[in-house]
């Protein structure tokens, strides 16, 4: 028997059955979607490419490079990423995003005839009656733009994804009017978007659930995509919710980066799908990818962040660290790894990290001075245990070189 099936009882896993019939597809909206947060500096071009390749190394299918309909440079930029993609066969399936307008829909048939990708246009429109409101939008005339530039766009070759904005507060009537438009004109692919973080997972399940099989009904083969926000903080619980519901690609973006207060954070996603198991593969680069993004954006990573965050996996809690060098001791990393955590570091290309503060015991100190080569001497490890227990945080590493030294 597995040493995961002795030493732990896993409830996530009891009296559910549920399994994806297909690994859920990914779809990674920081070059786009991200790039709308208020707080974001655009990257440059060489930082854009670093991340499509960081996307492609974590085996994430698909990636929207931009809106190109917003201008030249957002063109030009699109360009290049696209470029890149075909230039270096990155297993990466693009697509941009396009107002249900022809003129939105033409620069990415440009993007595609250059490069001679096979490309996706997401063309979207706002859904819900609010929207419609706001813009004095007749469903007729919604209808009319929705037929027009996916027909446009099949006729120039693109696959199409149709997307509803705001999906989560549209009425049924409109979404099978819509949907129904988009298939018929050929879209193989529609978006449900809670594109103001308005949902719940009770609310995603029973609306993925009833476009999963109105859109079956219409033809065979139609994707559903779920695009989430997390205004409301339910980002990730209903994009799983999604999945389970019959989506087959979920929408995110690194760090969760987006306008207001964000998207589903994409890194999380692959953690949880690989801990889920529905996805084994190598994600040793996660931290890079996300580090990258923050350099590249200016968003600093919160130090507790999951898996990636400064104090994903510390600890400076003495029972805690006992627990950790009791394994070590042990000489076992699996156990290690996981009797404190319930995110085993060393699947991410991380390690569980032991420091020593107020909340120490002597126990962290010794494995301290073990990791950096210092002898196990009782005067130093009560100096340092003493001022440990004066102090009101972390003892800095130079802090304690210089007390073991002396």
């Amino acid at each position: 028997m597995k040493k995961s099936n002795n030493l732990i009882f896993d409830w996530n896993k009891k009296n559910t059955n549920f399994f994806p019939e297909k690994t859920p597809q990914l779809d990674d909206e920081t070059l786009r979607d991200g790039l709308q947060s208020p707080s974001v500096k655009t990257p440059t071009m060489e930082e854009k490419i670093k991340i499509i390749h960081l996307i492609n190394d974590l085996g994430i299918e698909s990636a929207n490079i931009g809106l190109p309909g917003a201008g030249k440079h957002v063109e030009d930029s699109a360009l290049k990423l696209a470029q890149e993609i075909s230039n270096q066969k990155l297993n990466i399936y693009p697509n941009c995003a396009a107002r249900t307008l022809r003129i939105d829909v033409e620069p990415v048939i440009r993007i595609q005839q250059k490069t001679g990708l096979k490309m996706e246009v997401s063309t979207f429109i706002g859904s819900s009656p609010i929207r419609q409101y706001a813009e004095g939008w007749t469903i007729d005339k919604m209808l009319k733009d929705t037929e027009d530039s996916v027909s446009f766009a099949i006729e120039n070759g693109l696959d199409v994804m149709y997307v509803t904005e705001d999906t989560t507060r549209a009425d049924p009537e409109d979404l099978k009017k819509l949907y129904r438009a988009a298939i018929e004109c050929g879209a193989k692919r529609v978006t449900i978007c809670d594109t103001v973080g308005h949902a719940t997972p009770q609310g995603v399940k029973a609306l993925v659930s009833f476009i999963r099989n109105f859109v079956d009904n219409i033809e065979n083969g139609i994707q559903v995509d779920w695009h989430g926000h997390r205004d409301r903080g339910l980002d990730m619980p209903n994009t799983l919710a999604a999945i389970e519901a019959g989506a087959d690609r979920v929408h995110g973006t690194a760090l969760g980066i987006g306008e207001r207060v964000g998207n589903t954070p994409i890194d999380q996603l692959l953690v949880n799908f690989q801990l889920l198991g529905w996805i084994d593969r190598d994600l040793s680069k996660l931290s890079e990818y996300v580090k990258t993004v923050s350099d590249a954006t200016g968003v600093p990573i919160p130090k507790g962040y999951p898996v990636i965050g400064e104090d994903a996996f510390r600890t400076g809690t003495g029972v805690h660290a006992a627990a950790v060098i009791k394994a070590l001791k042990k000489g076992d990393n699996w156990l290690a790894d996981r009797v404190y955590s319930g995110v085993p570091a060393a699947n991410f290309g991380l390690k569980q990290k032991i420091e020593i503060g107020p909340m120490s015991g002597k126990s962290n100190i010794i494995f301290w001075l073990r990791e950096n080569g210092y002898e196990e001497d009782e005067t130093i490890i009560e100096a340092i245990f003493q001022t440990a227990k004066k102090s009101k945080k972390i003892l800095a590493e130079k802090e304690i070189h210089k007390l073991a030294s002396s």
